[in-house]
C-alpha cells in the first residue's frame, strides 16, 4: 500500500505542471490594444456565430469543412473581422492538413503570441488590426519557398478576388 501511495503522488508530482506563467502569456497578449476594438457584444452582433467563436474565443473549426480550402482564384484573403488584408493567393498552397494553408503572411499584418492550449507551445497568428485569433503557423511548409505553414481556420477569412 505504501508503494502505491509513493507511486500516486510521483505521478501526481510529475503530471503537474506549472502553469502560471503559460496563463500569464495567454493575459498579457489580451492587454494588447488593437486598432479595431470593439465590446464583446459589437463582436457577437456583426460576426455570425461560428466566425465569433474563431476570431474572438480562439476556436478551431473542423478541418476540411472551409468554403475557401479548395479556392484557386487569383486575390487577398482579409479577416473576416475588419477586412484587413492577410494573405495572398500566390502564397497559398494545398497542406493536406484540411485548413486554408500559406507559405507567408502579408509583413506587418498579421501578429504572432505563444499559445499553450493543447499542453506545449505552438505559435498563433492573430489579426494585426483587430486581434482575431487565425490559426497557427509551423514550420513544415514547402521547402523551396519559406519553409513555414500558416494554418489557417477559414471562417476567420474573407476572400476579395483582383
Amino acid at each position: 500500500m505504501g508503494k502505491n501511495l509513493l507511486l500516486l503522488a510521483l505521478v501526481a508530482f510529475i503530471g503537474c505542471k506549472g502553469i502560471s506563467q503559460e496563463e500569464k502569456k495567454e493575459t498579457e497578449k489580451k492587454d494588447v490594444v488593437y486598432a479595431v476594438t470593439k465590446t464583446d457584444a459589437e463582436w457577437k452582433a456583426e460576426l455570425t456565430e461560428m466566425e465569433y467563436y474563431v476570431l474572438r474565443k480562439a476556436a478551431t473549426e473542423n478541418a476540411f469543412t472551409s468554403d475557401l480550402l479548395e479556392n484557386k482564384k487569383k486575390g487577398t484573403y482579409v479577416c473576416a473581422a475588419c477586412e484587413t488584408p492577410l494573405f495572398r493567393s500566390e502564397d497559398k498552397f494545398k497542406s493536406g492538413t484540411g485548413w486554408p494553408s500559406f507559405d507567408k503572411a502579408i509583413e506587418g499584418n498579421v501578429a504572432y503570441d505563444v499559445d499553450y492550449k493543447i499542453g506545449y507551445a505552438r505559435t498563433e497568428e492573430h489579426c494585426a488590426t483587430c486581434g482575431g485569433h487565425l490559426g497557427h503557423v509551423f514550420n513544415d511548409g514547402p521547402s523551396e519557398t519559406t519553409g513555414k505553414r500558416h494554418c489557417i481556420n477559414g471562417v476567420a477569412l474573407d476572400f476579395i478576388p483582383d
